[in-house]
């Protein structure tokens, strides 16, 4: 049973993984000046170059997820991208506790995406994708 929908499950989670960074990113560049104060917020350096590296990130590795294209190599680098933001993002060790909830349900909610983005490295995009018909 699992074996006949494979392609389709495949397709299903390359696209609700894009529809999570496209729309982050897409944000972020048209949102610049607001993301980079945000960077600045939490003392991290060079906030515009952070802002433009995590803006390409969530955009080439969205679109590349959506497409299929370079799967494994794109769901790779936004495993690392989303566990390193959530580190610095959601400390939710170091906030007041009023806020620590929200931001514990954040991290441990990316750290599941992580997961999710593994399973694409290890699995990658399914014969609905553009990888599929370069192989």
């Amino acid at each position: 049973m699992f074996q006949s929908a494979q392609n389709p499950v495949s397709l299903a989670a390359r696209v609700l993984m894009a529809v999570l960074f496209l729309p982050a990113g897409i944000s972020k560049l048209t949102g610049f000046a607001g993301t980079v104060g945000y960077i600045s917020s939490v003392g991290l350096p060079l906030p515009t170059l952070g802002a433009a590296l995590a803006l390409t990130v969530e955009i080439v590795g969205g679109l590349a997820l959506l497409l299929g294209w370079g799967t494994r190599w794109a769901a790779l680098v936004l495993a690392g991208f989303t566990l390193v933001a959530s580190v610095f993002f959601h400390n939710f060790w170091g906030v007041p506790a009023d806020q620590a909830f929200v931001q514990q349900l954040l991290f441990f909610k990316n750290i599941a995406v992580v997961g999710g983005l593994l399973a694409l490295v290890a699995h990658g995009a399914g014969a609905w994708s553009v990888d599929a018909r370069r192989a």
